[in-house]
């Protein structure tokens, strides 16, 4: 897909999210639209995989440990082709596969159940290996929080990865320099971020997480390691492309109401009519 395809798409999986969140009444608006480019870049430029055949032996693995940024993902997997668009009026529907928080037993393309903070990698990391021990290529990528890495274990996991050198591994951390309750750096300080993950034995890159050329080529950057796991720290903004949820931390969990929704998809049909020229 071309990058301007792209580009277009991402106001379409904006959308999807603020309509889908907005129609449930619940959800996490500012926490996946932070992460939109992240995995409109994965899906759809850099994994391997089969929609058609979503175990597929040989596909690249997706782990969101941010299990509450969900809805980002629901669309992305809607518009690759693994389930009808329409589901998505089905988010948080008692019964429904598309819970609040991915369920690995309820939807085939979901690869591990998330949403306790802290997990996502030591799984991905787990996938990484075990293709190691069956001799196969697939790469392991996981979507962590920056809030989340006040989480102990994700500092076990680092340190497992690297002593096992898991080049087949990608950690992406979605900066967006908020959490449930406020400033993250007012929090847990986690800076110097890059030092510290270097400092466990990966190999690290930075970027624009809302530019998708960048997002792109750090991306494949990744996924040539040939000996050491890689970390991508994206830089992100809280509530992306909804000009009142941005940077506004009431909407870590807050659903928009009727006025606020019909403002978003307004504000987000403008912009990308503008993008579309």
């Amino acid at each position: 897909m071309k990058l301007e395809e792209l580009k277009l798409l991402t106001y379409d999986i904006r959308s999807d999210i603020v309509e889908m969140i907005g129609r449930a009444e619940s959800g996490h608006p500012g926490s996946s639209l932070s992460m939109v480019e992240l995995v409109t870049a994965l899906f759809f430029e850099i994994m391997e995989l089969r929609p058609d055949e979503p175990d597929w032996p040989e596909r690249d693995r997706f782990v969101l440990s941010k299990g509450h940024g969900v809805p980002a993902l629901y669309s992305v997997l809607a518009r690759a082709g693994y389930f009808p668009l329409d589901k998505l009026r089905e988010l948080r529907r008692l019964g429904s596969p598309l819970q609040g928080h991915p369920d690995y037993s309820r939807l085939p393309a979901v690869e591990a159940s998330t949403g306790s903070l802290g997990q996502g990698l030591s799984i991905s990391a787990g996938i990484a290996l075990s293709a190691c021990h069956l001799d196969k290529n697939f790469h392991s990528f996981c979507l962590l929080g920056d809030g989340e890495l006040n989480e102990g274990q994700v500092w076990e996991a680092a340190a497992f990865a690297a002593h096992h050198k898991l080049s087949n591994l990608t950690a992406i951390v979605d900066y967006n320099k908020f959490q449930l309750d406020g400033p993250v750096d007012e929090i847990m300080q986690m800076e110097p971020m890059v030092d510290k993950w270097q400092a466990f034995g990966w190999e690290v890159q930075e970027v624009d997480g809302h530019d998708l050329e960048q997002v792109v080529e750090a991306l494949h950057w990744t996924k040539d390691s040939d000996h050491l796991p890689r970390c991508l720290i994206a830089h992100t903004i809280k509530g992306k492309g909804v000009s009142f949820m941005e940077n506004n931390n009431k909407f870590h969990g807050k659903a928009p109401d009727q006025q606020e929704l019909a403002d978003a998809l307004a504000e987000l049909r403008k912009a990308r009519q503008e993008v579309a020229g």
